[in-house]
């Protein structure tokens, strides 16, 4: 098989049973994949979610649609396993599920592009931050540390961290706009 087959002629094939079409569908997109899926969960699980959307897809091969968008589906599928995944382990008591909703919908109506790309500016934009509000973002969002402990670890008052998070929230608003939130919780999701 060609190294230019198209996603259109992969999943043909993959629906007649074809291993070697399989194959190189995973190879194409396993690596992005994976990527995107550590951003969600942050941990070694990101390859267990992408196998498992991998297995999915190979299990219900017959059900694929050849004009739609597999790079799309495969995406969508690794954001629903991160979900269901979450929801196993009982770990979205904390995140509100109209919250959920939103970032389904979100996910919904946007490109994997658009995604990549939005998550991409969000993190540009995190390396533009003031210096110390940046540092104070990264420990309260990325380590998950609260604002006592960033205060402790910074000999800092609890106030300026406030005042640093504030700081730093208020400019990726204004630089991001209304979908700051989710995105945040696409880059971060353990910690929003």
């Amino acid at each position: 098989m060609k190294s230019n087959t198209t996603d259109k002629e992969l999943v043909d094939k993959i629906i007649l049973n074809n291993e070697k079409a399989f194959t190189m569908l995973m190879d194409r997109y396993h690596q992005a994949l994976c990527v995107y899926a550590y951003k969600l969960i942050a941990s070694e699980e990101a390859q267990d979610l992408v196998q498992n959307v991998f297995i999915k897809i190979w299990v219900k091969r017959m059900k694929l649609n050849s004009e739609q968008n597999i790079k799309n589906l495969l995406y969508k599928s690794v954001f629903n396993e991160f979900v269901d995944t979450y929801r196993k382990n009982k770990k979205l008591e904390s995140i509100d599920q109209k919250y959920i909703d939103i970032l389904n919908n979100y996910v919904d109506h946007h490109s994997n592009d658009d995604l990549e790309y939005a998550i991409r500016i969000m993190q540009q934009e995190i390396d533009k931050l003031p210096e110390k509000s940046r540092e104070i973002f990264i420990l309260s969002k990325r380590q998950g540390l609260t604002n006592q402990e960033i205060a402790d670890y910074l000999n800092i008052s609890i106030k300026t961290v406030e005042s640093h998070i504030s700081k730093a929230y208020g400019i990726l608003k204004t630089r991001i706009g209304e979908n700051i939130d989710i995105i945040l919780f696409m880059l971060f999701p353990k910690m929003c």
